[in-house]
């Protein structure tokens, strides 16, 4: 067996490179999605190592497929390359385990985990290639420090992140792929320990007793088939535990799902809720308006009746006493047709159809300042060209309903409305310097206190446009209406 795997030592390198080439490739096309998982955020060091390292491998395949061709041993320089290649790829795989094992949150200690491995290669290798000519000992010298100082701690700490790993998929309902990891996490382990203990004879200890000669003699076979096998193990269940990722999105979509069909519960809830409360403002402003009507103008009404039937039997007999009833009339009936237009301005303002929305919202603002005392500052542009009577209504709503709860709720001193109409869009600001509140824990609630502001929202969808309701404790209130002319 030993021949077999000498004469193929060529397909051993292949598959060897093969095996962490693949991963490495595997594994930097699954990091490119994103993920909430921190193993995805290590991967991309197994990924540079997987790739550095397979190309090291196919390297020294090639050397060896260029020795059996020319019997040429190769230079120096390409030796120090060789040397190069392999010293990156085992920091890489350092990188990889304490990354796994320290976790998120840490760049500064992964950098000086990082530094610290590179210089201890480093020291290492100027003093093993130092102190005259550099021979071919030296060489494979370094070769061999190179995996005792860098590939045996990245396996093992591989190896611990690993097992780390699984107990996390474990944490989060992955059981499944936990065996994957802790595959992958033995064959690192035998990797390093035993794959990278056995290296080149050389003045390093323990090569000179532990080499690749030894483990030949001992098991029938060269140490580059372990690490072959090794390496094609690790990547199998590696690539396997890449699975965890489609799992993860499938639970993230699952979870948007469910959470998109409790918004749209939630909405519904809403908008069931903010008809009902306008089924309750209707009944209750009809109510009002019924009783306004019975206690002002109907009362005004009958007064009017009894004066007037009682006028009649005066004028025969006192002329003089009439005339003063029927101005006492007279005013009656004068105060009675203000009431009247006070009910009729409340239910849908004169002012909004004749003179345009901008004099009904200055009519509006000294109505509220007069019976709240709030001052209510009102500028704009003359809205000649606003002919929709829907558009002029709903702004005209929308404003009541902001003022309203700016009354209720906001303890301003003052609040500014701006309407601004060009031949593009309708703007439609109202700002109020009161408390404030924070919009999305009152619009993201499940508790129908913003019924008023959903009810704006709802409202300037019906014509086209769209309501924004900014606001931060302590820094009041603004409501924006942009409604785009274009379109419309």
């Amino acid at each position: 067996m030993a021949h077999f795997f000498t004469d193929n030592l060529i397909g051993v390198f292949f598959f060897y490179g093969l095996a962490f080439f693949s991963m490495g490739l595997a594994v930097l096309l699954e990091i490119s999605h994103s993920s909430e998982l921190d193993f995805a955020q290590s991967l991309k060091y197994l990924a540079g190592f997987g790739l550095v390292h397979g190309s090291h491998e196919w390297f020294e395949m090639g050397l060896i497929i260029r020795l059996s061709l020319t019997g040429e041993v190769e230079d120096d320089w390409v030796y120090y390359l060789r040397l190069l290649l392999l010293g990156i790829s085992f920091i890489l795989l350092v990188a990889f385990g304490a990354r796994l094992i320290i976790g998120p949150g840490k760049p500064r200690l992964m950098l000086w985990i990082i530094l610290a491995a590179i210089s201890l290669w480093g020291i290492g290798l100027i003093l093993i290639l130092s102190g005259g000519p550099i021979t071919r000992a030296q060489l494979v010298a370094a070769d061999v420090y190179t995996r005792y100082s860098l590939a045996i701690p990245g396996a093992a700490l591989t190896t611990w992140g690993l097992l780390l790993q699984r107990r996390a998929f474990q944490k989060v309902g992955m059981a499944r792929f936990s065996l994957d990891v802790a595959i992958a996490a033995i064959a690192f382990a035998f990797y390093g320990g035993i794959g990278q203990l056995f290296a080149s004879p050389s003045t390093i200890f323990p090569s000179t007793y532990l080499n690749a000669v030894v483990f030949l003699t001992w098991f029938g076979f060269p140490i580059q088939g372990f690490r072959a096998l090794t390496a094609i193990i690790a990547a199998i269940f590696i690539i396997r535990s890449l699975r965890a990722f489609d799992e993860e999105n499938r639970r993230r979509i699952h979870q948007l799902g469910d959470a998109q069909r409790a918004e749209q519960e939630h909405l519904i809830a809403l908008r069931a809720e903010l008809l009902h409360r306008t089924v309750q403002a209707q009944e209750f402003e009809r109510q009002r308006i019924a009783h306004e009507l019975h206690d002002a103008t109907g009362q005004t009404l009958t007064a009017l009746g009894l004066g007037l039937r009682g006028l009649t039997q005066t004028v025969p007999v006192e002329p003089q006493r009439a005339i003063q009833q029927a101005q006492e009339l007279e005013s009656l009936a004068t105060n009675g047709i203000a009431d009247l237009q006070r009910i009729v301005s409340g239910l849908h303002p004169p002012q909004l159809d004749e003179l345009g929305l901008l004099a009904a919202l200055r009519w509006y603002a000294q109505e509220i300042t007069a019976r709240y005392n709030l001052p209510i500052t009102v500028t704009g542009s003359q809205d000649a060209e606003l002919q929709d009577p829907e558009v002029r209504l709903v702004l005209f709503r929308i404003v009541q309903e902001a003022i309203t709860n700016t009354i209720r709720h906001a303890q301003a001193s003052q609040v500014l409305v701006s309407l601004d109409i060009d031949a593009q869009e309708i703007c439609l600001l109202v700002f109020d310097d009161g408390k404030g509140f924070d919009v999305d824990a009152v619009l993201g609630g499940r508790e129908y206190k913003c019924i008023g502001l959903l009810g704006m929202i709802e409202r300037s969808a019906l014509i086209g446009g769209r309501c924004e309701i900014r606001s931060q404790p302590g820094s009041g209130v603004t409501v924006e209406v942009r409604i785009s002319r274009v379109e419309r």
